[in-house]
């Protein structure tokens, strides 16, 4: 049985081939079918130019129609309906200074990768494949159509889905097309900040994180877009702490451990942990150090994240993640009140997950792990966020002055509260007037 999806391209290119026109599924969709893997979208390649579609659909987007692109959308799914078209010149390293429509021959030469070159008719269930996709899908290799270089400098983004797909499908990138990438990796920063984010998004996100990171740095792609991660590599450790070797390979080791489908936020948050480490070494006699590589971890994520583009969201959970993955090691130690208060944050799961991450990679030391999860079954969400017991109105009543010392007096009663010592507001009450005076009237 088809997905719904695929059931709703396949009914577009019925619809074109009845009033005449050429239609196929294209690129992606193509390539994980034969992968026997579930496309995420679905493409179709046509030689109905851009007016004829969209008369023959009710719904459309011309997203790109000088460009031969115009968007169906099917029941709110759009899918991409494209001309078969050739590409005039690129001058900007993104898109063509213009098109002319052409031949199905013609549109494959254009495309990017022989794996994401071919087409399907689903008619007579066969492949059309001009570029040898499927010879190099059976290969495991990621392989530019035509001149790699010419490729690359028609759309340096090309470089970055070079790397996201060897690293996703876990395939070698072919000798010339990866020397095309190493000579035109420095002009990467010629495309815009938001583009790069994210494909880089997509190359921590999708499973293959530490091998997607080690593509980049044997292309050179790395030193443009992520100085401060290669600065990592050669930053070495205390052996006691870190058997694994220096701060690079701790990290890469990590990043193993992402799953697929992560969010960007914990996927940046293990890359970025141990950030500030090589700015923040220190070396006294046989004692190695990185004081404050936390704090100052958080600053460089937030920069380096807000160079990508990434949104503020995005930006201030990677620094609290970063800020604060060393502090669950203390956490049998703490008392209940800053316990509970740290299982409540907001993003502590994700805060969890790195720290295992982090220990894994490492000494392999998990015992505040599991204390801290055996303390998040043990705890009910109301008792992470109890009902306040006091407020400032009840602190205005009991004869106190608004000022500084609100602040004071409620966290205090709230850790009293967490700790289990207060269990009322009639205690609460008690306790503020047994331990705080209000000043005298003037």
């Amino acid at each position: 049985m088809k997905e719904a999806k695929e059931a709703k391209a396949l009914s577009i290119i019925q619809r074109l081939r009845e009033h005449g026109f050429v239609a196929y599924l294209a690129g992606g969709c193509v390539r994980d079918r034969l992968l026997g893997v579930k496309a995420k979208d679905f493409d179709i390649a046509t030689d109905a130019r851009p007016e004829a579609v969209q008369q023959l659909f009710s719904n459309t987007i011309a997203v790109g129609a000088k460009f031969g692109v115009v968007l169906v959308l099917i029941d709110g799914d759009p899918f991409e309906v494209a001309t078969f078209r050739a590409d005039a010149p690129y001058f900007d390293g993104r898109r063509p200074s213009a098109v002319r429509f052409g031949s199905l021959e013609a549109d494959a030469a254009r495309r990017d990768f022989t794996i994401g070159g071919m087409f399907y008719d689903p008619q007579s269930e066969r492949v059309i494949d001009l570029v040898g996709g499927q010879r190099d899908l059976r290969a495991g290799i990621i392989r530019a159509i035509g001149d790699p270089r010419q490729r690359f400098a028609e759309d340096r983004l090309r470089m970055l889905r070079a790397i996201r797909f060897a690293a996703r499908l876990d395939f070698e990138i072919e000798p010339a097309t990866m020397e095309a990438i190493r000579r035109a990796a420095p002009a990467i920063t010629d495309i815009s900040a938001e583009r790069i984010g994210d494909e880089l998004v997509m190359i921590v996100t999708e499973g293959k994180a530490a091998r997607g990171m080690e593509l980049l740095r044997q292309s050179g792609l790395m030193r443009p877009l992520l100085p401060e991660v290669e600065a990592l590599i050669g930053c070495e450790q205390p052996a006691n702490y870190h058997p694994e070797g220096d701060v690079y390979r701790h990290t890469m080791l990590a990043m193993s451990m992402l799953d697929y489908g992560c969010t960007e936020t914990l996927a940046f948050g293990v890359l970025f942990h141990d950030i500030a480490k090589p700015r923040t070494r220190e070396v006294k006699g046989d004692k190695t150090t990185f004081y404050g590589h936390t704090e100052q971890g958080s600053e460089m994520a937030i920069q380096i994240l807000q160079r990508l583009r990434r949104s503020r969201f995005v930006q201030n959970r990677v620094a609290y993640l970063v800020r604060y993955h060393l502090r669950l090691g203390d956490a049998p130690k703490m008392r209940p009140s800053t316990l509970k208060r740290m299982l409540a944050e907001d993003g502590f799961d994700e805060l969890l997950s790195l720290a295992r991450m982090d220990a894994l990679a490492s000494s392999s030391y998990l015992g505040f792990y599991h204390f801290c999860r055996r303390a998040m079954l043990a705890h009910e969400p109301q008792q992470l966020h109890p009902p306040r017991l006091l407020n400032g109105n009840d602190l205005i009543a009991m004869g106190f002055t608004p000022g500084p010392d609100f602040k004071t007096i409620l966290k205090q009663v709230e850790d009293l509260q967490l700790d289990g010592e207060l269990a009322d507001r009639d205690a609460a009450i008690a306790w503020v007037r047994g331990h705080f005076h209000p000043a005298p009237e003037a």
